[in-house]
């Protein structure tokens, strides 16, 4: 074993759910996030639901790292999910919409039956009343909520996280190795950071230095061969994508900094929205356990999650699915840290009790979950009503789409995006090939996303107007005349290039309208969290509108009157 337990003697008496059992919670859980968690990166759209689309349906938006003169993104990661969505095509003739969802539920299954994997070996290492107060907070946090579901290379690592942590927990070091590199070399070459303390373990404490190297050999050809074969495949040349992320992100010019960066306070306020209380005793975990605890090994893997801390809080770029890899990490070191301030506690209080060490201090492990749980669920619910507007909104679009195709008689049906282009949630939410979405100028000013090239070959065609730098491509653009439909949001401000188009009723007519939160105008604590009866005296809600081109309507009736027989 890694660790040497500390649970006191009595830690077999303590109730501990089976795997099982949590299983079902879990899968519960994150079918909750399938259906109700937001696309909250335009990346997750356009780098990997577009893809897919264009993989499954032959149309989809391409963006430039998909370019074979870059290559920095991998069809083998697209092509693990496609797989399932041809079935649902071909097999179950699923609308687009069904396999989207269908996708999003298999991404929830695996997360739950990683998170299952992890939670068992959390038994074996950390004792029962640790894997209790773990499964607590992995199931109702925000972070997980938003992370299980997400199409995103980032939470592919977070799957391949809990299988390998899972396995080093369990002495399973094969499972810990192998799933190290499934989720470097096909998620995310920088999560193999969160391998080095199972390295550390198997080379240095273990001195097992041939079996390390033969299962990261293993490791190595089984996964990386078949991913070039894939990507060579698509790309049409010899690719190894994993590689060319590292080149691009550590050596690029500019790199990945290109895209905005964050002060040094945005990851701690993210992972205090996220996780609130738990996240506060993860960070502290070192230092708490180091105190009561004369047990050093425990430092082993309580070092991924610092690792990671360590390299990407200092980078300027930040974003949230950066630290989804580590998510779980925050709701089991959460847990170690409650459960020594609970038998630090019990020492002071208690110390001649043959008691488990909790029972004197089950009111602070109720209080801790009470807090983190109501203060997750709201948070979640702050998402969910505060920005499901764009979801909720293309979905409608597609119960309008009949009705709406008796007033349009044209071949080609343009849905166009200003401001709003980050929020679409991809062409899966588009009523049939008729309808396409164009983008019109706006205020701003970066590089677009271009429709793929049309033929058997069109990944291997190096699209042009495309750049590595992020430089705006007025090629991207149409002329707002040829719009047949705008999803605007109407905050009540304008600029020259960002009119209110829903007040522009001689041109427009709104067909659909959802509630979205408006930040500016709303408390920044309702904004945050949602509390019933109470949030909505304190947050301003802004309308997310479909809006119909009334020229475009008048044109396609007077085309349709031509065509008439007379």
């Amino acid at each position: 074993m890694l660790l040497l337990r500390d649970d006191s003697t009595h830690d077999n008496e303590v109730w501990c759910p089976k795997p099982y059992t949590i299983f079902k919670l879990l899968l519960s859980a994150r079918f909750c996030s399938a259906f109700l968690s937001n696309i909250s990166d335009c990346d997750e759209t356009f780098n990997y639901w577009e893809p897919t689309h264009f993989l499954l349906y032959g149309s989809g938006f391409q963006t430039w790292e998909y370019s074979p003169l870059y290559a920095i993104r991998s069809y083998g990661y697209l092509t693990l999910h496609t797989i399932p969505g041809l079935l649902q095509v071909h097999l179950l003739k699923a609308n687009k919409l069904l396999v989207f969802y269908f996708l999003r539920f298999i991404l929830s299954i695996m997360c739950a039956a990683c998170e299952t994997y992890f939670y068992r070996g959390v038994i074996q290492q950390f004792g029962s009343y640790v894997s209790q107060l773990a499964a607590v907070f992995i199931v109702f946090s925000t972070g997980m909520f938003i992370s299980a579901a997400a199409f995103l290379p980032s939470s592919f690592a977070m799957y391949m996280m809990l299988l390998s942590y899972g396995g080093w927990f369990a002495g399973n070091y094969p499972v810990a190795i192998v799933t190290t590199a499934a989720g470097a070399l096909i998620g995310w070459p920088f999560s193999a950071a969160l391998g080095i303390p199972i390295a550390w373990d198997v080379v240095i404490r273990q001195r097992r230095i041939r079996y390390f190297i033969e299962w990261c050999l293993i490791s190595l050809i089984a996964i990386l061969v078949t991913l070039v074969y894939v990507d060579t495949y698509f790309y049409g040349k010899m690719v190894i994508t994993p590689l060319n992320i590292v080149m691009y992100n550590v050596f690029g010019k500019g790199g990945a900094d290109l895209y905005g960066v964050e002060p040094w306070t945005y990851y701690f306020r993210n992972g205090f929205l996220n996780f609130n209380i738990v996240f506060l005793l993860a960070f502290l975990v070192l230092p708490i356990v180091v105190i009561p605890s004369s047990i050093l090994p425990i430092w082993l893997p309580i070092s991924g999650m610092y690792i990671w801390i360590a390299i990407f809080f200092t980078r300027p770029h930040k974003e949230e699915r950066f630290l989804f890899p580590i998510y779980p990490l925050f709701c089991l070191f959460g847990a170690v840290s409650l459960s020594e301030l609970q038998k630090v506690y019990h020492y002071l209080s208690a110390r001649t009790s043959k008691r488990h060490y909790s029972a004197s201090s089950t009111w602070l492990a109720v209080f801790v979950g009470v807090i983190f749980s109501a203060a997750s669920l709201s948070r979640s619910s702050a998402l969910f009503y505060g920005y499901h507007a764009p979801l909720d909104l293309y979905l409608e679009m597609n119960h309008m789409s009949e009705r709406l195709h008796e007033t349009l008689r044209d071949k080609q049906i343009n849905v166009c995006v200003g401001k709003e282009w980050y929020r679409y949630p991809s062409s899966f939410f588009l009523p049939n090939d008729r309808w396409h979405l164009q983008f019109i100028k706006s205020e701003f000013r970066a590089q677009l996303p271009k429709p793929y090239a049309q033929g058997s070959n069109a990944t291997w065609i190096i699209p042009t107007e495309m750049n590595d730098m992020n430089k705006e491509e007025p090629s991207r653009y149409v002329s707002i005349n040829k719009c047949h439909f705008l999803v605007d949001l109407d905050t009540g401000t304008e600029t020259p290039l960002e009119p209110n188009y829903s007040r522009q009723s001689k041109d427009w007519e709104v067909v659909a309208s959802k509630p979205f939160l408006d930040s500016q105008r709303s408390h920044p604590f309702f904004r945050a969290f949602y509390i019933p009866f109470i949030s909505e005296q304190f947050t301003h809600y802004s309308n997310y509108n479909l809006l119909q081109s009334l020229r475009q309507r008048k044109k396609s009736r007077k085309t349709s009157a031509k065509r008439q027989p007379t």
